[in-house]
């Protein structure tokens, strides 16, 4: 991965992850750099949110340690962290009648002292985030007259005004047509370009492989293998893991991976 004089922005140490009996993973070790796109692949149940949640520090780990920017979480100030991670959840809470401007500005909160009002240059960060989402015109519509795939729009633009140095995003493509896939992907890519650290959650394994620098792939029995997306994204390695054949075809410098 590559070398920066500061932390990792995520790093995992001999990490262990547990859901009652069912192992997610045992002895997980890796660094998340600036400008890396961590996918994390496997199939359902295999504890993938389970694991992007303990990443973020929602949660205990069984044994091992999750250190953010060269820190265990409790050592930071209460609330700082939020300033360096931010985390796009699989499962949307029910929105406030609210507008999406005022919902787009909750991802200021982590700057702002109790008692402060957001800024103008709060409400600047919120609009670019929503124009960046295609949300632009959006700011004064109520929330729950959006649907799905434009809430879900809503959520990841919040997440943008957050403005941290790790995105963890638990299947940020849920709801998204064609179109807003590969514009969600495409501006993480620029963020991770730009030195930010990326740590996802995916189904598509097509996407996977065009957008990830590493991958993460589960077995769904407490077993992982971790690396380059190029080594772990084979149709061996993917077959075992997703209990289904897959064969890759080759498109130019890309692979696609079909079932058989």
């Amino acid at each position: 991965m590559k070398m920066d004089a500061r932390p990792p922005i995520l790093e995992a140490d001999r990490l262990a992850v547990e859901v009652g009996r069912h192992k997610v993973c045992r002895d997980l070790d890796f660094t998340l750099q600036p400008g890396d796109t961590l996918v994390i692949l496997g199939r359902n149940g295999a504890g993938k949110s389970t694991l992007l949640h303990t990443l973020a520090g929602l949660r205990e780990p069984v044994g091992g340690a999750v250190l953010l920017s060269g820190q265990p979480y409790a050592a930071w100030p209460r609330g700082h962290e939020a300033c360096l991670r931010g985390l796009l959840a699989q499962s949307q809470p029910d929105f406030f009648s609210a507008s999406v401007l005022e919902t787009a500005l909750v991802g200021r909160h982590p700057y702002l002292g109790r008692w402060d009002w957001e800024s103008p240059e709060d409400e600047a960060i919120a609009l670019d985030a929503l124009a960046t989402m295609g949300l632009d015109g959006f700011a004064d519509r109520q929330v729950p007259t959006l649907s799905g795939g434009e809430r879900q729009r809503l959520s990841i633009a919040t997440l943008l005004v957050q403005q941290p140095r790790l995105y963890l995003l638990d299947e940020p493509l849920a709801h998204l047509d064609l179109h807003h896939e590969i514009c969600v992907l495409e501006h993480f890519r620029k963020l991770a370009a730009g030195g930010a650290g990326v740590a996802m959650v995916l189904h598509d394994i097509n996407l996977a492989a065009r957008y990830a620098s590493h991958v993460l792939l589960l077995d769904g029995a407490g077993g992982h293998l971790i690396g380059s997306a190029d080594r772990v994204l084979t149709a061996e390695r993917l077959s075992a893991a997703f209990g289904h054949p897959l064969r890759a075809i080759a498109d130019g410098e890309r692979r696609l991976f079909v079932p058989v």
